[in-house]
């Protein structure tokens, strides 16, 4: 839903009279929604409302929903142009040797990005995500430093990787919030629902060696706008899930830890979808990458950049609630100076209601500014003087 924006606008909305952290208290009353599963978590998507949650700071291994991160850095690195859906990519004995889920790669066996994407979303392969790390980071190690760089720079403080795969190993750790914001910052990417929402594929279709991908989520199937996200299993995990489903434009993530089978994972992700569209509405306000200001580039080649917002804004409501009035404002960052990278932060956008801020959310830079030459410099400063 696209709209026009502008600095300190009042918008009349149906607008809650519940905060982020007002929706977390709400959701202590509902404790025993989750029971089988060491811990939980619901959020909505585009707020990051906290709907209801269960231990959900306690450090688990994640098993496979460690993917969720592989294919997080897969995405960005397909949103900056670092790698294509159609470059193939070469597997190496090592990751032809991974055990586990796997989609039976052979050692200089080459995929498309997108193939090994489907063989990570859809089939859970070990091969094709240890494959895809080496081809972003050239080793295996070096992409797992990505991985906890990117654990830090959302935020996230209980979350140690040791692999890209979820394969058991010691002080490998996440948590279900931080899961959750794995996810959320996953779903940015679109194009990534087309895969983790697809239940059955096909790799290798022209060959006599096709193999047939399954997805492991099995409520991709069963459970309406369930398209996503990851499971996982392992003797030490025991059953766990990030789900995330989508109902009347409001998507929300849950994430199960530990549940002691797979129908009683499926179960409790089950009830938690159930509660947030029976109790929850959203009022969508902004696509991701819509325009919504400009900032000054000092000393660019571009002297102007487009800031765009870097995520789905909206504003999440119980249902049927009164109509408030919210303000929203745009924020821009002041002496911007060249260089400057798709996709840097160059100011933020803020919903509030009665002074307190309800939304706050990056805008980014739709293209890069590298530093103006000497000479474009010089013809833009004598432009100035002579104009009249």
């Amino acid at each position: 839903m696209k709209r026009v924006i502008s600095i300190a606008t009042v918008f009349l909305l149906m607008l809650s009279s519940f905060s982020p952290q007002a929706f977390a208290r709400e959701s202590e009353k509902s404790e025993e929604l989750v029971e089988n599963a060491k811990s939980a978590i619901l959020i909505e998507r585009d707020t990051g409302a906290v709907l209801y949650e269960k231990n959900s700071n306690e450090q688990l291994p994640p098993a496979s929903m460690t993917k969720i991160m592989t294919m997080l850095l897969i995405m960005e690195a397909i949103d900056e142009g670092k790698l294509s859906w159609d470059e193939k990519i070469r597997t190496s004995e090592y990751a032809a040797s991974m055990g586990g889920s796997q989609i039976f790669l052979e050692p200089g066996e080459e995929m498309t990005t997108k193939e090994m994407l489907e063989g990570i979303a859809i089939g859970s392969g070990n091969d094709a995500s240890v494959a895809v790390a080496e081809r972003l980071a050239g080793s295996v190690d070096k992409f797992v430093d990505k991985m906890n760089e990117k654990a830090k720079e959302l935020g996230l403080k209980d979350t140690v990787f040791k692999n890209p795969t979820g394969l058991p190993v010691s002080d490998h750790y996440s948590t279900a919030y931080d899961m959750a914001m794995m996810a959320k910052e996953l779903l940015k990417y679109e194009d990534i629902t087309k895969y983790t929402g697809t239940y059955e594929a096909y790799l290798r279709e022209n060959t006599d060696k096709k193999f047939w991908l399954v997805n492991t989520n099995k409520l991709v199937r069963f459970y309406p706008g369930v398209d996503g996200l990851k499971t996982g299993f392992t003797q030490e995990a025991k059953y766990c899930l990030t789900a995330t489903a989508e109902k009347d434009g409001m998507r929300v993530i849950a994430v199960v830890f530990g549940a002691p089978t797979s129908k009683e994972r499926n179960a409790e992700v089950t009830k938690m979808l159930d509660y947030a569209f029976n109790q929850y509405e959203t009022h969508p306000m902004y696509e991701r990458n819509q325009s919504l200001a400009k900032v000054v580039v000092s000393k660019g080649e571009k002297n102007q950049i487009e800031a765009l917002t870097s995520e789905p804004i909206s504003i999440l409501t119980k249902k049927g609630e009164s109509v408030k009035e919210i303000k929203q404002s745009v924020k821009l960052k002041e002496n911007v100076k060249a260089p400057v990278k798709k996709g840097d932060e160059i100011g933020t956008i803020t919903f509030k209601k009665d002074g307190k801020t309800i939304v706050e959310s990056p805008l980014v830079a739709k293209e890069g500014s590298k530093e103006a030459s000497f000479w474009t410099l010089f013809k833009r400063s004598m432009g100035l003087f002579t104009k009249s």
